[in-house]
């Protein structure tokens, strides 16, 4: 049976962006797929917290389990209105240390960071085209970064695997309009655990942007959930860094 409410998946929202995002989506009436590769224990827990939820693991590194997770969400579920591709793997290396950037890390990053984004949109295109059936237009919003748009990112293999994945979403929206459209957020530093001893960064963005402050989690939530409540927006890259990119 189908379920009536609309129903989004959002991958890698255990803990920061991810589960904002997921917590957003869900305070809008969403059924929400919960999604990690390791903190099942997390994940079981944040859906019993948001209610309307279920959570699924799956190590998108591989690709029996991306399309795992799709026919999951779409089975618990019976529908599938929104995706949203918040999972991705950075890692650390100075620019100019180009032998750290080795052909392993680039392999690992872009499987990871731009052909998963790209095999769960196609395992999940009929479900998203269904949607679209129902009166409102599929949705899938990627979460890529700044580092994709500036000469910025804790590596070159990671900002070129976040540039890869604006294009690919601008050439998903072209393709699969006006059924399901695509957009992506691009944020600059968001305050995670994670960056929590960046101090540079968060030098930079005190000083130097505008907002003078870093991003929170709720905040790149909340432009994702305005790019899911449009019925008109596509191909967007949605800039979020507080004005930085303006300095």
């Amino acid at each position: 049976m189908q379920h009536s409410s609309p129903v989004a998946l959002v991958t890698g929202s255990t803990s920061g962006i991810g589960a904002a995002i997921a917590r957003r989506l869900s305070g809008e009436g969403f059924s929400v797929v919960l999604h990690s590769r390791s903190s099942v224990e997390t994940g079981h827990a944040l859906a019993v917290e948001l209610g309307s939820a279920s959570y699924v693991q799956a190590d998108l590194a591989l690709d029996a389990d991306r399309t795992r997770l799709v026919r999951e969400a779409v089975s618990l579920w019976g529908r599938l209105d929104v995706l949203v591709n918040n999972a991705g793997i950075s890692r650390i290396i100075p620019h100019a240390d180009l032998a750290a950037a080795t052909p392993a890390v680039w392999q690992e990053l872009h499987e990871v960071n731009v052909v998963a984004p790209f095999r769960l949109v196609a395992e999940a295109e009929s479900a998203l085209r269904e949607a679209a059936r129902r009166g409102k237009s599929g949705c899938v919003v990627n979460i890529s970064s700044h580092a994709g748009i500036r000469p910025k990112g804790a590596s070159i293999p990671y900002a070129a695997t976040k540039a890869a994945l604006n294009h690919v979403t601008r050439l998903l929206a072209l393709s699969l309009a006006p059924d399901i459209r695509v957009n992506a957020v691009a944020p600059g530093l968001v305050n995670t655990p994670l960056t929590a001893d960046w101090t540079d960064a968060q030098q930079i963005w005190r000083e130097c942007a505008p907002m003078g402050r870093a991003a929170s989690p709720e905040d790149i939530a909340q432009a994702v959930a305005m790019l899911v409540a449009s019925d008109y927006l596509t191909g967007e890259i949605l800039l979020s860094d507080g004005g930085l990119n303006l300095t």
